[in-house]
């Protein structure tokens, strides 16, 4: 693994995030772009914090244009902290981006507030923005992390991380 990164003032590091993970309300300014269309925007998500990850936000489905999303009725996949969660396309005439969002129909307790909520890989789709700051993504195509300057790692997901 490589060295952990001292988080400077304002900073989280990812490596004081707890295992299991923590669900938190996040009052921070989320907005999601399909092309030019904004697809979500709120100031009433949830974080998934999880050690050695960038946050993933979780938005409530007030807050998604849904004629932009649908339903992938062939993938799901199982997360031992939340549940059974199922995925969905972005689609418009920007075009199509697969399995680019996903949902937990039926969270485990622990995560009983993120009940429908959305979730959304950065690499999925246009761009991501907290508070402004544009996202970058977390490497790898599993985890979906939302990197921004308050946050350090080093961060699992890239390749020769799985081991840590």
């Amino acid at each position: 693994m490589k060295d952990k990164i001292k988080p400077g003032p304002g900073q989280e590091s990812v490596w004081d995030y707890p295992r299991p993970p923590k669900l938190e309300p996040s009052k921070k300014h989320i907005k999601i772009y399909w092309g030019e269309d904004l697809i979500a925007e709120t100031n009433a998500a949830y974080r998934v914090l999880e050690t050695s990850h960038p946050p993933v936000f979780y938005l409530p489905p007030i807050a998604v244009k849904m004629e932009f999303l649908e339903q992938e009725p062939k993938h799901q996949t199982f997360c031992e902290w939340k549940g059974m969660a199922v995925y969905w396309n972005v689609v418009s005439s920007h075009g199509e981006s697969p399995r680019a969002a996903w949902s937990y129909p039926a969270p485990n307790a622990r995560f009983a507030p993120i009940r429908d909520y959305f979730a959304f890989y950065p690499s999925r789709v246009t761009a991501c923005y907290v508070n402004d700051e544009k996202v970058q993504a977390q490497e790898g195509d599993f985890y979906g992390g939302w990197i921004t300057s308050d946050i350090v790692g080093p961060f699992k997901g890239g390749k020769g991380t799985s081991g840590w």
